[in-house]
C-alpha cells in the first residue's frame, strides 16, 4: 500500500486538462526539473510568460517541481513544445521534451 500523495493527483489533473486541448497525433510532454538556482517567483513568471499558464497553475506546478523534483508542465505535439522548451531553457530552467 502506497502513501497518499496529493501532488500526484494534482499532476494528473493538470496533464489531463492539457491533453484534451491538443490535436491528434504524437503527443509529448515538456518536463521541468528542480534546481537550486531559480526562485519560485522566477519559475512562476516563466510559466505564465512562456506557457501562458494562469498564476495559480504556474504556482502549483512550481510546488510540484520543488517537492517531486520534476513535473510535466505542458503536453502537446513535439513541434509545439520545442520553442517553449527553448524559451524556458533560455531563461535558465532545466527543461526537456519526453515522448509519451
Amino acid at each position: 500500500m502506497s502513501a497518499y500523495d496529493p501532488f500526484e493527483e494534482l499532476e494528473e489533473v493538470l496533464v489531463e486538462e492539457e491533453i484534451e486541448d491538443t490535436t491528434t497525433g504524437n503527443v509529448s510532454q515538456l518536463v521541468v526539473y528542480n534546481d537550486e538556482v531559480n526562485t519560485f517567483d522566477w519559475v512562476i513568471k516563466c510559466f505564465v510568460d512562456v506557457l501562458q499558464h494562469s498564476s495559480q497553475q504556474a504556482e502549483q506546478l512550481a510546488m510540484l517541481i520543488h517537492f517531486k523534483g520534476r513535473a510535466t508542465v505542458k503536453t502537446a505535439p513535439k513541434k509545439e513544445l520545442r520553442p517553449k522548451k527553448e524559451a524556458l531553457t533560455d531563461k535558465g530552467l532545466s527543461a526537456v521534451i519526453e515522448d509519451i
